[in-house]
């Protein structure tokens, strides 16, 4: 059985000698570098089963042993890790404006990553082609072959369930009514395919490989052409009760405002996501602005383009505070197109917390930007797979 000739992750059973493997494999996932004595401790098996077990892994490629280099005294111990070149994860962010992919090895290590603009949003087809050929083409250029993938990870920019992919709401994504598509790129790839939300794997990715590694409680919030929030809770991320925790863009902030592509009226996202601000500059100069050519202008200190920013970001401050209030997070990190605006986005966003969350909740979460810059999402969907690798090699023979 090659390692993405499997069931899907909610049907996996397994027998004792599999269930062994999953809990010394997902031990080294965890604690990589790991004693046989430690994993003992980790995973609650007998040392001498331990041993078997590793070993067992060892001669089939799955698991990697090397001397501990640190300087001590008497016989180096043994430490064990996952073999980063014994299965590969496949990353797949699709934006409202872009297509994104990544490959990794079991380490986390990117191998190569490709990116294409195209609105997602009205093309849904050919953006699901494009997601496929950037794939294949990373795949070749990483000579990683389609039978040592473990499994593809998806983002996608709108709410979706969680246990059947679907979009939840056809408006954020205009023309992709009655697409499934996770399945689509099951079938383009024919590769096991995983989806979830990209603000929520955006805060997967934080928390696996960028600024928000070891935090318990953390908020990722995405300032692109749509908003989007990330929940990490008890150090685990959350998604609600079908997935779609965290629609900040659509909390309604202007009862008489523009309608949003929603179907509400007055959405944050109507008054402060990039595209909105874009729109609201190129209207006071009557010419057309790009959230390129806005985050430009903004680096370049336009004062009309920074005070654009900065009140959306206020904005959006002012909504954060009561989910600060709610979560009472220790780290709130900021990704998207907004974020390269940094503190002209930021010192807004602090200001606006500190003035409308309560004192010990305010106090308590600190503000900054995120570490991933535009591949917060891609290395989420990564990271989503690669979180799946334990219990994928198991049973891999």
């Amino acid at each position: 059985m090659s390692v993405n000739d499997r069931p899907g992750s909610a049907s996996r059973r397994f027998n004792g000698r599999e269930e062994n493997r999953f809990k010394v494999l997902r031990a080294l996932y965890a604690h990589p570098g790991s004693t046989r004595t430690e994993l003992a401790e980790h995973t609650g098996l007998s040392r001498p089963t331990v041993s078997v077990v590793a070993d067992e892994l060892v001669q089939a490629g799955l698991v990697t042993q090397h001397e501990d280099s640190q300087p001590r005294t008497g016989r180096p111990p043994v430490l064990l890790s996952l073999a980063p070149g014994a299965a590969f994860a496949v990353g797949v962010d699709m934006g409202h404006a872009h297509v994104q992919v990544a490959v990794s090895d079991l380490s986390g290590e990117i191998l190569g990553d490709r990116r294409r603009a195209i609105d997602v949003d009205h093309d849904p087809i050919d953006s699901l082609d494009l997601a496929r050929d950037l794939v294949q083409e990373t795949l070749e250029a990483t000579e990683v072959t389609r039978d040592r993938v473990i499994g593809v990870g998806m983002a996608l920019a709108a709410p979706l369930d969680r246990e059947t992919g679907a979009i939840l709401a056809d408006g954020i994504l205009p023309n992709w009514g009655g697409i499934q598509p996770a399945e689509e790129m099951r079938r383009r790839l024919g590769m096991p395919v995983e989806i979830r939300n990209d603000a929520n794997l955006g805060a997967l990715g934080e928390h696996t490989f960028g600024a928000g590694r070891g935090a318990q409680d953390m908020l990722y919030v995405r300032l692109s052409a749509g908003i989007g929030l990330g929940l990490v809770l008890d150090g685990k991320p959350y998604g609600g009760a079908c997935g779609v925790a965290g629609e900040l863009g659509h909390f309604r902030v202007k009862p008489d405002g523009l309608i949003c592509r929603c179907g509400n009226r007055g959405c944050l996202e109507t008054v402060a996501s990039s595209s909105a601000v874009a729109r609201l500059l190129a209207r006071s100069r009557d010419e057309t602005v790009s959230v390129e050519h806005l985050l430009e202008l903004v680096a370049r200190g336009d004062r009309g383009a920074t005070r654009a920013v900065s009140e959306a970001a206020q904005a959006i401050g002012e909504v954060l505070a009561s989910v600060v209030n709610l979560f009472n997070p220790r780290l709130l990190l900021v990704g998207g197109d907004l974020a390269a605006a940094g503190d002209v986005v930021l010192e807004p966003l602090r200001t606006a917390i500190d003035q409308y969350a309560i004192a010990p909740a305010a106090g308590a979460v600190a503000v900054q930007a995120g570490a991933l810059g535009d591949k917060a999402e891609v290395l989420g969907a990564v990271a989503l797979i690669l979180g799946e690798s334990p219990a994928i090699l198991a049973t891999a023979t």
